[in-house]
């Protein structure tokens, strides 16, 4: 078990790195910056001790560095659906859950582990989807609220014209 949890640190050290400082500072760059950072000290790290850099690693990495390029709050919006599907398509690799698998499913069950894997992958998926969903609903719900407070502006505005040019008369 414990092994399992070094392995998930390792692989969401940057997510986690990146959610602490974002947390801290409320600032998206800082945050994305330093859990870059993070990654390059994972991958320097691994290439000292001669270990294999998982591909989780190189997601974070990319997708922080997309980040960084774009400074665009629609990305930032879409960046956590961009990183379900990432991580789906990582999870469809077939014997991916038996990395985090204790020995004793590895050898008597990995056949159901590769399956609860592409169900993972699956809700995975399902998670991206609804991300997406919900910032498009977001993105909606503000254009309505700023078309609303523009009609409710407008017609204030009229009607204190309307008053003060019949107060002139």
């Amino acid at each position: 078990m414990a092994g399992a949890l070094r392995k998930l640190f390792a692989d969401f050290f940057s997510t986690i790195v990146f959610l602490a400082v974002y947390a801290a500072t409320g600032d998206i760059l800082i945050a994305t910056g330093v859990a870059i950072a993070g990654a390059v000290v994972q991958f320097i790290r691994s290439r000292i001790g001669q270990e294999k850099l998982d591909i989780m690693t190189w997601a974070s990495l990319g997708l922080g560095g997309a980040t960084l390029l774009t400074k665009d709050p629609r990305f930032v919006l879409l960046k956590p659906a961009i990183g379900h599907f990432a991580i789906g398509t990582i999870m469809l690799r077939k014997d991916w859950m038996l990395r985090y698998s204790p020995p004793m499913v590895r050898e008597t069950v990995p056949h159901i582990a590769t399956i609860a894997g592409y169900i993972w992958a699956a809700f995975i998926f399902a998670l991206g989807l609804g991300v997406i969903a919900v910032a498009m609903i977001a993105v909606g719900a503000k254009i309505v609220a700023f078309g609303i407070t523009w009609i409710i502006l407008r017609v204030a505005i009229a009607r204190k014209l309307r008053a003060a040019a019949a107060t002139a008369t």
